[in-house]
C-alpha cells in the first residue's frame, strides 16, 4: 500500500474482532485488516492492524486515523519521530513485560 492516504470503506463491528476493509488508492486492491488496538497518543488517534487472513503474522501496521466528516481516513505516518513514538507505544502494549508483583 504505497499511497499515503487510505479510506476506510467498510467497518464491521461484530463482538470481536473489528475488521476494516481498506482500498489501496494506487492499485485499487481491497484488503481486510483486523484492528489489534485503537489508541489516542498525544492529540492523534492510531490503529495497529494485521492482515485479517494472516493469523500467523508477527508484524503489524500502524496508521494514523483522521476524520473527514463522518468517514475515517487512515494515513501512513511519514514523520520518523512520530512513527517511532507510536511504534514504541504499541510495542510496549503488545510485547511489554508484565510485572505480576504490582
Amino acid at each position: 500500500m504505497a499511497d499515503n492516504n487510505m479510506n476506510v470503506n467498510e467497518v464491521e463491528e461484530n463482538e470481536e474482532p473489528m475488521i476494516i476493509t481498506l482500498t489501496d488508492s494506487e492499485s485499487g486492491e481491497d484488503m481486510d485488516f483486523e484492528v489489534l488496538a485503537d489508541s489516542m497518543i498525544g492529540d492523534n488517534r492510531y490503529f495497529a492492524l494485521i492482515p485479517a487472513d494472516d493469523e500467523e503474522s508477527e508484524e503489524y501496521v500502524i496508521l494514523r486515523v483522521t476524520e473527514d466528516g463522518d468517514d475515517l481516513v487512515l494515513e501512513t505516518i511519514e514523520d520518523d519521530e512520530e512513527f517511532e513514538k507510536v511504534e514504541d507505544f504499541f510495542n510496549d502494549l503488545f510485547f511489554g513485560e508484565v510485572d505480576y508483583d504490582e
